[in-house]
């Protein structure tokens, strides 16, 4: 099998499952919302709320992590949401444990896949902002180490050197590559 018949599977699948947990999980939340005094529109509008909101946040959960930003709220949202799709599932179930757990095969298949889609989510960190310099222009550049190949003879100055005072190399980065825009620092002269 090749990997683009193999892609072209696990996307059928993953439609199919989606499809069916969806239509499920989206039943049971209009029909528990029915059964539980509000109208019908009301009962539509509700399923569609949770369902569409589990989908958007396992959509936004997936765009926050391959932009770096932190997920921690979606996650838990999803959850939330998640969870709230598989009481109203187990609520209209048969009041026992094969029929609450048939009931929440739906729910659970939905979170397994949004698990197993956002899992394959590449994590990259974020890119520098523009007007920033890059990290490695302040770091020590390596300094190269030779040994002589015979120990030189040491040779007293005749004048002792004065003190110079510098700012490291380190610190500032090669000349010409600060753009003209951007503020200078004032007091370090070159």
């Amino acid at each position: 099998m090749t990997a683009r018949t193999e892609t072209a599977v696990r996307l059928v699948i993953l439609l199919a499952i989606g499809t069916m947990a969806g239509a499920a999980a989206f039943t049971h939340v209009h029909d528990l919302s029915v059964a539980h005094g509000q109208p019908d529109w009301i009962g539509w509008a509700n399923a569609v709320a949770v369902e569409l909101m589990t989908i958007y946040l396992g959509l936004e959960l997936r765009a926050r992590r391959r932009a770096g930003r932190p997920v921690g709220l979606i996650g838990s949202l999803l959850v939330a949401f998640a969870l709230l799709s598989l009481a109203a599932q187990v609520a209209e179930a048969e009041p026992s444990v094969w029929g609450w757990t048939v009931a929440a095969v739906p729910s659970l298949a939905f979170l397994a896949l949004v698990k197993v889609v956002l899992s394959n989510a590449p994590v990259t960190p974020p890119a520098p902002a523009p007007d920033q310099p890059p990290g490695d222009w302040y770091e020590a550049p390596e300094q190269a180490t030779t040994k002589p190949e015979r120990p030189a003879d040491p040779v007293p100055p005749a004048v002792p050197a004065p003190a110079a005072i510098s700012a490291p190399a380190a610190v500032l980065p090669p000349r010409g590559v600060v753009p003209s825009n951007r503020p200078h620092v004032v007091g370090i002269i070159r």
